[in-house]
């Protein structure tokens, strides 16, 4: 049996929790490059992609928390029998696969089955149903599916809040762990069958939102999808979850994340901004997220309903005698239909409320008007069901003992399960579907009812629509469906007053407009159905994990901290023989270097230069061969007050407004007789945008105003930030200032001002005084210093350097980048300065009386 880890020190430290016990195996299907050995070993190595595939095309691994197989006991107990669950969406989607493409299928069974027969289960979904069972130990089965699913996200995620222990219960760890350790179970599963350099794996709904984590940390090129058909919640109600960023950056694993909506991505945008600061880009008609160099596509396409196996059900079914019994009974009368699962989130009372309202304000629908309400079985053991039924039940007995006679009954409720041919005989019946969800991810009901009244063309059976093509939908806005139906009466299913007057509406309606809608709704349901949902999914996975083999990929991080960089192929560390070795070969050097970030930790409260760094910067000075900066944006009056004891070192403040080659030289400026007048412009619109913006401020250098917003609200403020830039840049179109915006910052400095532009002139006047340079090292970590990197692909500049310079363009921190190298931080930047100078170098004494900080 497993055991739930209970220290989550273990996960911090990558150490994701193993189940116990010998685990039991099936044949592969395909395996892993690497041993299987390997594959069992749960430290975080990623699978080399680098060897030829074995398959000759593409399969798709589709993973969801349950199979589309329906499994039942054999009446002599002898084994099960399995058939296909017609009704999983999963299922369906595989038609809008390319016709080749293997698909192959990772999920539980809602039955139990002993583990002696597990291995033959296996087996015969396996060769049979192309599908991989993954059995959860019921002690993990229940705190995974009924405790954190169903317990935390699944009411979360729909907009409630555990505000009493009363009301969803408190955040219970356990849960959490066996939520971990049931994805763990799932992601075995994968590793059994997937080869990394062929496969696709889509993943689905929110009981695997950390799965994306455990497959990446294996494969770090693995081509990965994710979609989740629930809502995701806005960005106050998400963050309340305590392991909100664990989810969120399990998430950003994938290589495509869809959703429903534009609501529920920009919802789960937002949370990325607020919680991780990234922030998405619209790039040719798709929204992406940069995330250490990968780029995660953001999808947003509804699901739609099979089209092929509702319209073969129509022609196929022999229901003659259910649907002569409906006509029957509801003869005469008008019936409104719902049909929805057992839940609190589903409005049902609310429906029973609104056809209250309807007849008591219409009393010309007493003993006309009939609301017919399916109630589908619960799927799991949801919060509040047993009140939520009771309180159903109540309303439909007070309604019907208030409107109701002899041969009337205006509220007729069916508790149980409905099979699709009979839904069919009801939508076949019902002038008007509604459904009054007060949060749902899509809810399909509205597309299978327009697919039934449109019925089949020279179809002769009895589940075929013969009358007029004529629907009505009453939905909830605040359903998945509810944006892409457009000729449906859309309500607030909390306002019941004007509900019932909608359902009212609904069925009073000329059947000319009934017929009008029905054709907008059923022309967008014919053509956005599951197999166009599921290709254009997968042709998106495909556009996004295109480059996943022309990058090198590496991962970084612990526990759900784990990430992926993905980089240019030569962009790689620093190697520190290699530049000390092309140092020592040198007779002519430059060496630029930014400051905060580069020699000074960016976190730093105290900003004075270590006498570790005073030291460095003396010893690389001493030597004649050597000609160093430091390159900043700070102003020269600090600069100057810090570097004092470094006589010989030359500092380029303000981006190189200002240059000054050593300390008994005058500053130079960048250019002579620049006039700041527009600074007298651009101070009040910086002004009024900071009186506006809590969390701002301005800061006035000598050549430049900057805004910062760091500390503002991060959606507020890079709102204002976008607006002040058209703001600025409309103002000063007639100035010779350039307007920027960085990291938390709009900056107005003067045109051709810029770290690229010093670097060419210390290079240019190195080369008029005879020194033309055959070592240049330029290190730096933001935005700002990318101008230095990028003048090296400049023709121009090789003329001022020597014919064959060793460069070294470095970067702070893995991340893309325009530099060839990287070091990952401060501490590896002082060292390998420290590195440089030869052995014998000695330095000279510091100025007695100097101090590292004030």
């Amino acid at each position: 049996m497993s055991k739930s880890y209970v220290n989550l020190l273990d996960l911090a430290s990558g150490n994701f929790p193993t189940m116990e016990g010998k685990r039991r195996r099936f044949p592969r299907v395909n395996t892993a490059p690497g041993n299987l050995s390997d594959l069992d070993d749960d430290q975080a190595r990623s699978v080399s992609s680098d060897q030829p595939s074995s398959i000759a095309s593409d399969r798709m691994i589709i993973v969801a928390n349950q199979l589309p197989v329906k499994a039942k006991r054999r009446e002599d107990n002898k084994g099960w029998s399995f058939s296909w669950n017609e009704d999983a969406l999963l299922l369906h989607l595989k038609d809008g696969l390319p016709e080749d493409m293997e698909v192959l299928y990772v999920g539980s069974l809602k039955v139990s089955v002993d583990p002696r027969e597990q291995d033959d289960v296996s087996q015969v979904l396996l060769d049979k149903f192309r599908c991989v069972p993954t059995f959860l130990p019921p002690d993990i089965l229940s705190k995974f599916y009924d405790g954190f699913c169903k317990r935390h996200l699944w009411p979360l995620f729909h907009y409630m809040l555990p505000f009493s222990a009363d009301q969803g219960g408190r955040f219970d760890r356990s849960l959490w762990e066996a939520y971990i350790s049931a994805n763990k179970l799932f992601f075995q599963k994968v590793v059994e069958l997937i080869n990394p350099d062929e496969d696709y794996v889509w993943i689905h709904d929110y009981h695997l939102m950390v799965l994306p984590t455990f497959l990446r940390r294996r494969f770090n090129r693995i081509r990965m999808g994710f979609f989740l058909h629930s809502p995701f919640p806005s960005s106050e109600i998400y963050r309340t979850l305590p392991v909100r960023e664990e989810i969120i950056k399990a998430l950003l694993n994938s290589d495509i994340i869809g959703f429903h909506t534009f609501d529920y991505a920009r919802h789960f945008l937002t949370c990325c901004s607020r919680m991780l600061g990234l922030a998405y880009q619209s790039k040719r008609g798709y929204l992406g997220l940069e995330f250490y160099g990968r780029t995660i596509r953001i999808k947003i396409m509804p699901v739609g309903v099979h089209m092929g196996w509702i319209e073969s059900v129509m022609k196929g079914a022999d229901e003659e005698s259910k649907m002569r019994e409906l006509k029957q009974k509801f003869r005469g009368k008008t019936m409104l239909l719902g049909v929805d699962d057992t839940d609190i989130f589903k409005g049902i009372n609310l429906k029973l409320l609104a056809m209250e309202q309807m007849l008591k304000q219409h009393p010309r629908w007493q003993g006309k008007a009939v609301l017919v309400q399916i109630l589908n079985p619960a799927r799991g053991k949801g919060i509040d069901l047993e009140e939520i039924l009771a309180e159903i039940q109540e309303s439909c007995r007070r309604i019907n003992e208030q409107f109701g006679r002899p041969g009337y009954e205006p509220i007729i409720l069916i508790d149980r399960a409905v099979s699709i041919n009979e839904r069919i005989c009801y939508y076949n019946i019902a002038e008007c579907v509604v459904v009054t969800a007060v949060r749902d991810g899509m809810n399909l009901t509205p597309y299978e009812y327009v697919v039934c009244r449109q019925g089949i063309t020279g179809s002769k059976s009895c589940l075929n629509f013969d009358g007029p093509k004529k629907s009505m939908l009453v939905v909830s806005e605040f359903i998945g469906c509810s944006p892409s139906l457009s000729g449906a009466i859309r309500i607030n299913p909390w306002n019941v007053e004007t509900t019932g007057e909608a359902m009212n509406v609904a069925i009073s309606m000329l059947d000319s407009e009934k017929e009008l809608r029905h054709e907008k709704h059923y022309r967008y349901v014919s053509t956005h159905d599951v197999s166009y949902w599921s290709r254009s999914f997968l042709q998106d996975m495909q556009r996004a994990c295109a480059d996943h083999f022309k990058r090198r990929c590496w991962g970084i991080g612990f526990g759900f901290g784990f990430r992926v960089v993905a980089l240019d192929p030569n962009f790689r560390k620093l190697s520190l023989d290699a530049i000390v070795s092309a140092y020592r070969r040198a007779q002519t050097r430059a060496i630029l270097l930014d400051y905060d970030g580069t020699v000074m930790p960016q976190n730093s409260i105290d900003k004075y230069p270590s006498q570790k760094v005073i030291s460095i910067m003396n010893t690389l000075c001493m030597d004649p061969k050597n000609t160093v900066f430091i390159v900043t944006g700070r102003g020269r009056e600090s600069l100057s007050k810090w570097f004092s004891p470094c006589q010989r070192l030359g500092i380029a403040a303000e981006h190189g407004y200002f240059l000054r080659w050593s300390q008994n030289q005058e500053w130079e400026i960048c250019r002579q007789g620049f006039e700041f007048g527009w600074m007298k412009i651009v101070e009040p619109v910086m002004q009024l945008y900071t009186e506006s913006t809590d969390g701002s401020s301005i800061e006035t250098k000598e050549s430049a105003l900057v805004w910062q917003y760091r500390d503002a609200d991060p959606g507020f403020g890079s709102s204002q930030a976008k607006e002040m830039l058209d703001h600025l840049e409309s103002v000063l179109a007639n100035e010779p200032v350039a307007v920027k915006r960085g990291q938390f910052i709009v900056e107005v400095k003067p045109q051709e001002v810029s770290k690229g532009h010093v670097a060419e002139k210390i290079f240019s006047s190195m080369a008029e005084n005879g020194k033309h340079a055959d070592f240049v090292l330029c290190i730096g970590d933001d935005r700002s210093d990318e101008d230095m990197f990028e003048i090296f692909d400049n023709a121009m500049l090789r003329s001022i350097l020597s014919p064959n310079p060793s460069v070294f363009a470095c970067t702070v921190g893995q991340k893309p980048s325009k530099a060839t190298y990287y070091l990952d931080d401060t501490t590896e930047v002082i060292n390998m300065l420290e590195c440089l100078p030869e052995p014998f170098d000695s330095l000279p004494p510091v100025e007695e009386g100097y101090e590292s900080s004030p």
